[in-house]
């Protein structure tokens, strides 16, 4: 057995193998958003249409998660992984000492590239959108900026499967896999 199986917690009850973390909504937007902003990235200037049918859905899932963040179970809820820059800055230094403590659901880091990702995803869908319509059609510095927001979280993506490896690393646990199962261990 290994020593997950051998935990016991209070009442002499062995502890669960592993609990329940990310719901089915979580997990889904989390692998479609990827799918899509990759879609997105690579039919930018060669396939249009994909490219804006990409965009409409991510802005979509994007509206579906943000009220998610707010009625969701626990640790879908932005109340649950929010954090304060300075926490968030702690928590970064630790980890860069490899002592940071491990969290059941988003640590401190994580929460803000949540919300980070979230920002620089609508100021690219915004952005997208506004080159469709008479008003920005062709203004050449709404483009820019849609081309930096676009730059701009695919760097902070860059960043995001960085921290994940490094957490998985330091907590020896596959955050991936609990991205697909929705299951980590409890401690």
């Amino acid at each position: 057995m290994s020593a997950i199986h051998d935990t016991m917690v209070a009442g002499g009850e062995k502890s669960p193998a592993a609990v329940k973390v990310w719901d089915p909504f979580i997990r889904v937007f989390h692998w479609w958003l990827a799918g899509l902003l990759l879609l997105a990235y690579a039919t930018g200037d060669e396939i249009e249409n994909v490219h804006i049918a990409a965009g409409y859905t991510i802005a979509g899932l994007l509206a579906l998660r943000i009220a998610w963040g707010f009625v969701g179970p626990r640790h879908a809820r932005f109340s649950d992984f929010v954090r304060s820059p300075r926490a968030v800055l702690a928590y970064m230094r630790d980890m860069a000492l490899l002592r940071a403590p491990r969290y059941l659901g988003h640590n401190p880091a994580g929460g803000a590239m949540v919300v980070v990702l979230i920002v620089t995803l609508i100021g690219t869908c915004t952005t997208g959108y506004m080159m469709t319509t008479g008003t920005f059609w062709g203004a050449k510095w709404v483009e820019e900026v849609h081309e930096a927001f676009a730059n701009l979280t695919i760097g902070l993506v860059v960043v995001h499967v960085l921290g994940v490896l490094v957490a998985s690393f330091e907590h020896r646990e596959s955050l991936v896999k609990a991205m697909i199962t929705g299951r980590k261990r409890p401690s």
